[in-house]
């Protein structure tokens, strides 16, 4: 099956979901990440973390404190580096 053919297939099912015509197959609940310990772990800066994820130092520090969770591109961002370390180098030498 192409790429194009699962898109479509997704959206479908996205668009029946939404219309009650159909159930979620399955429904992900993450856990909000806990970002001071992440990069802890990865023993790097605030700075650092905050240029290797794209966004502001600000942004990093409502993060830790909890004031701001991350969502969407970043939670799955966060939740990639928390099961596999080693990828958060590779964002950061890009």
């Amino acid at each position: 099956m192409s790429i194009f053919n699962e898109l479509h297939e997704s959206l479908q099912e996205a668009v029946d979901i939404k219309q009650g015509k159909a159930q979620a197959s399955r429904v992900a609940r993450h856990e909000v990440a806990d970002v001071k310990a992440i990069r802890a772990q990865l023993r790097v800066s605030q700075t650092e973390f905050a240029s290797a994820m794209g966004t502001s130092i600000d942004t990093i520090r409502s993060w830790e404190a909890k004031r701001r969770n991350p969502t969407g591109l970043a939670a799955k961002v966060l939740a990639t580096i928390q099961d596999n370390p080693a990828f958060f180098n590779e964002l950061a030498s890009h």
